[in-house]
């Protein structure tokens, strides 16, 4: 019997791998519906109340999903390839500019200027085709109109907080990183009155649930109460700037202002507070009134909440338990309830109903910090974090939320609008987004370089009783800025 050698017998093995991978190549459809038939007569042999029919159709549709996936992996192979060989073509067309006498800065630079190109060319294709996606699935005709009112500019530096009193006369109050508080007229835009009592940022402000008073929190280690007494401006017309609340919109940055925000011209000022409230040993970062405003209670970067008596100024309970800084603290508008949140991602619930027991609930819904919870007028807490989410939980069950709202950004100190129930997100990367009580999104704040923040927007504020300006917004571009929003009830309804 002939023998073969060692090369004859390699050579006819490599020719036999590779008939065999072109015959694999050439019989795929055959392949495939081998592998059909063969699943086919799996499936008649196992024991299914499904007609053999049924089950037959949804193994072609099966199939048919497989090789749809199939299709879209080659074309992510082909679309690698090709970039690969663009890749190589722009470095090599920067290797050969000049003939060769650029430096190697001139070359980098040139490489990065074609990078860009390619990069920009991109993004806009690809904004564009997920913008048509996007645009089909929303209505023409009940889309939320957002428009820009009014811009309160005036203070040197960011803005932390923002609140709208209750009582007439309605103004805006800030607190700024500038040691000062600020209280605006909303339909004019105009300051009319200035809070200079701190000696540090001045982080939160509250206005009294019936009289004129103003509660201001402080970096430096104390809460500030003060009366005010304004009088409002002449309002003048204001123009039509309305935008839909789209997600089309530019978002390029906006340059700052030039000057270093003069504050406005004439406004009064106070420099002494009526009441100062000290016990804490560190930032005081947030402050509230207790339903009936005879009580306020305090967070802060201490570990510590401390509930103070507004007519003696004495400190009544301090709430302790938290294991980081306080972040935040709110108060309930009809009961005697506070939630404390804090950096340790928990936020506590603590109960003053009954004057003999004070109990305490742990909340641990959030995996970073805590920056904001707050009550709605129902029995609903909703709390955001920086873990990027939005949790809303019912009082009388909060084992777990009943709706969880998830972004891509931090989450700031969020408000709810007591009328429609909409949750305003602020956010790190300066959006504003409107979230229904179920977690369904709404709307998103126009942002541009004409309009919007520029910087991180700190916190956000409805208004129920103003017809013109319904939300408010502040950041850290110094202004804040008032919102008419108009959400359709069948937007809502969705």
């Amino acid at each position: 019997m002939p023998v073969e050698s060692g090369s004859s017998a390699a050579s006819r093995q490599a020719k036999q791998k590779r008939k065999s991978h072109s015959l694999s190549i050439r019989r795929t459809n055959s392949t495939e519906q081998e592998r059909t038939g063969l699943q086919r007569e799996m499936l008649e042999g196992q024991d299914s109340k499904l007609p053999l029919s049924l089950r037959s159709n949804l193994l072609d549709l099966f199939g048919q999903i497989e090789r749809e996936f199939e299709n879209l992996y080659i074309e992510n192979i082909e679309l690698r390839r090709e970039i690969e060989t663009l890749n190589d073509r722009l470095t090599a067309e920067g290797q050969t500019i000049d003939g060769g006498d650029l430096t190697k800065g001139a070359l980098k630079t040139k490489a990065s200027h074609s990078t860009s190109q390619l990069s920009q060319k991109l993004k806009t294709t690809y904004k564009a085709s997920t913008s048509k996606i996007v645009s089909s699935f929303k209505a023409t005709t009940s889309r939320a109109v957002c428009q820009l009112v009014k811009e309160y500019v005036g203070h040197r530096d960011g803005i932390w907080d923002l609140s709208v009193t209750r009582t007439q006369p309605v103004v805006l109050g800030t607190a700024s990183a500038d040691h000062s508080a600020m209280l605006w007229s909303i339909e004019t835009g105009k300051c009319l009155l200035k809070y200079v009592g701190h000696a540090g940022s001045v982080n939160s402000i509250k206005f009294h649930p019936t009289e004129q008073m103003a509660l201001t929190a402080s970096g430096d280690q104390t809460a500030h109460i003060w009366r005010y007494m304004v009088q409002l401006p002449t309002p003048q017309p204001v123009a039509d700037i309305s935008t839909p609340c789209d997600d089309d919109i530019d978002f390029s940055d906006k340059d700052e202002a030039d000057g270093d925000g003069e504050g406005p011209n004439e406004c009064p000022s106070i420099r002494m507070a009526s009441t100062t409230l000290r016990s804490h040993q560190g930032v005081v970062i947030a402050a509230d009134w207790l339903v009936g405003g005879k009580q306020v209670v305090t967070a802060s970067w201490d570990r510590a909440a401390n509930l103070y008596d507004v007519e003696t100024s004495e400190l009544v309970h301090s709430l302790t338990g938290h294991d980081q800084e306080l972040t935040h603290c709110c108060t309930h508008p009809t009961q005697r309830l506070v939630v404390t949140s804090s950096r340790d991602t928990t936020f506590r619930l603590w109960d003053f109903r009954d004057p003999s027991i004070h109990s305490v609930n742990v909340f641990q819904g959030h995996t970073d910090t805590v920056t904001s919870a707050v009550f709605t007028v129902g029995d609903n807490v909703v709390s955001g974090s920086d873990d990027r989410t939005v949790k809303v939980w019912d009082l009388k069950n909060m084992r777990s939320p009943i709706a969880t709202i998830r972004t891509d950004s931090a989450v700031n100190r969020i408000s709810v609008s007591v009328s429609q129930r909409i949750i305003a997100l602020p956010h790190d990367n300066r959006q504003v987004r409107l979230f229904d009580m179920s977690g369904v999104r709404l709307a998103r704040l126009p942002h541009s370089n004409r309009q919007g923040h520029r910087r991180m927007v700190c916190c956000s504020a409805w208004c129920e009783d103003n017809s013109s300006c319904n939300l408010f917004s502040c950041g850290f571009d110094r202004q804040a800025i008032g919102w008419n929003i108009n959400i359709p009830a069948l937007l809502q309804e969705k």
